[in-house]
């Protein structure tokens, strides 16, 4: 097959994409047969900018349907522009592959503004256009080079109120002690908040967190393994480790924390006392399919509040806009990880630190866990 024929071809596919005839994951993999060693070929003919689709890789379970509701639909509405929504979990290694893969097939990754700054400095994100993201409409200070804050979440503890009665926990140090609190654990498969958690657990004093002595909290976690039941990666596992009885308490996302209180009819509670409170941002994938500037314009249109309170009626998060604090009713804010009453409790991730040491800590980390 010539050049000339493939090039052809490859429109074709694309006019079919446009007119949803095949998605574009199909298309990919059609493109990919037809070029058969002409990769850049491509991305000369601007097929995948026709194809008028966004992919936005999030953590799954509720956030799928979730990010759906608050930002797909309303996008698509405006800009006519697909948003689907990808649940297998964007972690640092994942957007690295997509990147090295030299073709990604995501656009949008709902990010750890840390894993951003690395990825950033290794020119597999696109700088985010301030020109299109306001930063009028973020808290101050979050808004990075690679990446926009879109909301905020906590690493809290939940535990079953139900085998614990009155005694709920205060603190990390209640969570590693099995004596005092009977049961099984869960930790966070990735790391972030179990190095933090250890610590706290023994005796390291909040101010004094970082940076993170990581032999010390290493030994901590090897100490306590035998407790731990299962290392979640997703939101999805999160919530069924406890729905499931499998642990009686565990650090999750205060996102999750309060969706599995809902869904344990109160079973599962959860406490604000040393949460660890972090940003969540939109980072956008260089060279990703759907085209940079569709993916500014999705992150700015995510700005909005009213779209903010939808993410947090659906899924607790956070606001990132300022202007939507006003929006939460009284009765809701107990589970609003910014509310001034919870932020007092919580501790802030550092993430300049883990920038510059998550790569090591997360591979000693993980060789712990899994021995």
């Amino acid at each position: 097959m010539t050049n000339e024929t493939k090039k052809h071809s490859i429109e074709m596919l694309s006019a079919r994409t446009a007119r949803g005839e095949i998605s574009r994951r199909q298309f990919t993999q059609l493109a990919a047969l037809v070029l058969a060693g002409t990769p850049m070929l491509l991305r000369s003919t601007g097929a995948f900018a026709q194809a008028k689709e966004l992919v936005l890789v999030n953590w799954g379970g509720d956030a799928i349907t979730a990010y759906d509701a608050a930002y797909g639909q309303a996008f698509t509405k405006d800009t006519g522009i697909t948003v689907k929504m990808d649940g297998s979990g964007p972690t640092e290694g994942a957007i690295a592959a997509q990147f090295k893969s030299g073709a990604p097939t995501w656009d949008l990754v709902d990010v750890d503004p840390f894993s951003a700054i690395t990825l950033g400095a290794q020119g597999a994100l696109e700088p985010i256009d301030y020109t299109v993201v306001d930063k009028k409409k973020m808290r101050e200070g979050f808004g990075w080079e690679y990446a926009a804050s879109t909301y905020f979440f906590s690493y809290v503890i939940a535990y079953d109120s139900e085998k614990y009665g009155s005694n709920a926990p205060t603190g990390m140090a209640d969570f590693f002690d099995v004596a005092k609190f009977p049961g099984k654990r869960s930790l966070y498969k990735w790391g972030v908040s179990s190095w933090e958690a250890a610590l706290l657990a023994d005796g390291i004093a909040p101010a004094s967190l970082y940076p993170l002595d990581l032999k010390r909290a290493h030994d901590k976690i090897a100490a306590f393994k035998e407790n731990v039941v299962a290392y979640w990666g997703g939101g999805a596992e999160s919530q069924s480790v406890l729905l499931n009885g499998e642990a009686s308490m565990a650090i999750v996302w205060s996102t999750r924390a309060s969706l599995i209180e809902q869904d344990s009819g109160g079973k599962i509670k959860f406490i604000w006392d040393q949460g660890l409170i972090s940003p969540g941002a939109l980072a956008v994938l260089k060279n990703n399919p759907g085209g940079k500037d569709a993916a500014m314009k999705f992150i700015a249109s995510a700005q909005d509040p009213e779209k903010q309170l939808v993410m947090f009626d659906k899924l607790g998060q956070g606001p990132a806009n300022p202007a939507a604090d006003a929006l939460i009713p009284a009765d809701k804010k107990r589970i609003n990880p910014v509310d001034p009453e919870n932020m007092k409790k919580q501790i802030a991730l550092d993430m300049d630190w883990y920038a510059k040491n998550y790569g090591p800590a997360l591979d000693e980390y993980t060789k712990i866990i899994s021995a």
